[in-house]
C-alpha cells in the first residue's frame, strides 16, 4: 500500500476495549484504529491480547494498528515485539524510534521490524515513528525520518511529540518543516502521518500541507485531556466534518489558482 494522493487519513487512538466500543460508534468517521497504551509513553505498546480485543471490536473493514513502544537501540527485541503485534490481528505496525540516536541505528531497528513483520504478513504496514521534540530526549532528527524509512523498507514516516507536557506538534516542528518532512516522504514513495497534540485549528495546516494520515487522541477526548479523558463518538464525527471541510476548501481554492 502506497501513498494516496488526495485523501487525509483519520487515525484514532483508543487505549481500551472499552474506548474501541466507542470508536466502532464512530467508525464511518475514522479510517485507522490505533491501539496504544498513553500511561507508558507517547508510542505506549498495549498487550497483544487487547490488540486482539480491540481488533474483535471495531467493523473488519477497518484496519487496526498496534504502537510497539517508545522502544531502545535493541533491534532483536524491537523485532519481536512488532511481530507480536502483527500476530496479534494489527496490520499497521508503529515503531516509536526513541533510543536510536543515529540513523543508523534507526535504520537497523527498522529493517528488523520489517523483515520480521512481512515474513508474516507481506500485506501489512511498517511505521518509522520520530519524535518533532527529538531535541529534548536526543533521538534522530526529524527529517531523517523519511530516508530512515524508505532504507529500511518500511511504509511510512510519522512524526509524533515524545513529551507529553502540552506542547505541540507545530511547537517543534513548524508548518513549513514539516511541509519538508511530507515532501521528503512523498519523494520516497512513502505515506507521512503526523500527530502530536493536534487540534481542529491544526487541520488547515495539515491539509495544506498534504498530510497523509492524522493522528488524533486528546482532540477527541472529554475535556481534551488524552490520558484521564474517554473518546467520544460525537467528538469524533465533529473533528472528521472540519477534516472533510477543509479538504473541500482547499481543492476548491487548488481549482480556481489553476
Amino acid at each position: 500500500m502506497r501513498r494516496k494522493e488526495s485523501t487525509l487519513l483519520l487515525l484514532i487512538s483508543p487505549d481500551s476495549v472499552e474506548e474501541a466500543l466507542d470508536c466502532a460508534k464512530a467508525a464511518e468517521h475514522l479510517d485507522i484504529v490505533d491501539v496504544k497504551k498513553p500511561d507508558e509513553g507517547s508510542l505506549g505498546a498495549n498487550f497483544p491480547w487487547v490488540i486482539r480485543e480491540i481488533r474483535d471490536a471495531v467493523p473488519a473493514d477497518k484496519p487496526v494498528s498496534a504502537t510497539v513502544g517508545d522502544v531502545p537501540y535493541k533491534p532483536g527485541t524491537v523485532a519481536q515485539a512488532a511481530l507480536g503485534a502483527a500476530v496479534s490481528g494489527a496490520t499497521y505496525i508503529k515503531v516509536g524510534l526513541y533510543g536510536c540516536t543515529t540513523p543508523e541505528q534507526a535504520i537497523d531497528v527498522m529493517r528488523g521490524v520489517v523483515r520480521a513483520v512481512k515474513d508474516y504478513r507481506p500485506d501489512a504496514f511498517v511505521v518509522a515513528s520520530g519524535y518533532a521534540d527529538a531535541h529534548r530526549i536526543g533521538c534522530v532528527n526529524p527529517l531523517a525520518l523519511p530516508d530512515i524509512a524508505v532504507r529500511s523498507g518500511a511504509d511510512a514516516a510519522m512524526l509524533d511529540t515524545a513529551v507529553k507536557d502540552g506542547t505541540r506538534l507545530f511547537d517543534h516542528v513548524p508548518p513549513e518543516v514539516c511541509a519538508e518532512f511530507v515532501q521528503r516522504a512523498h519523494d520516497s514513495d512513502l505515506l507521512a502521518a503526523l500527530a502530536g497534540s493536534v487540534k481542529v485549528g491544526d487541520l488547515g495546516a495539515l491539509t495544506r500541507i498534504g498530510t497523509d494520515i492524522v493522528g488524533v487522541r486528546g482532540a477527541v477526548c472529554e475535556g481534551g485531556d488524552r490520558t484521564t479523558g474517554r473518546i467520544q463518538p460525537h467528538l469524533v464525527a465533529a473533528f472528521r466534518a472540519e477534516m472533510d471541510r477543509h479538504a473541500r476548501e482547499h481543492t476548491a481554492a487548488v481549482t480556481a489558482a489553476s
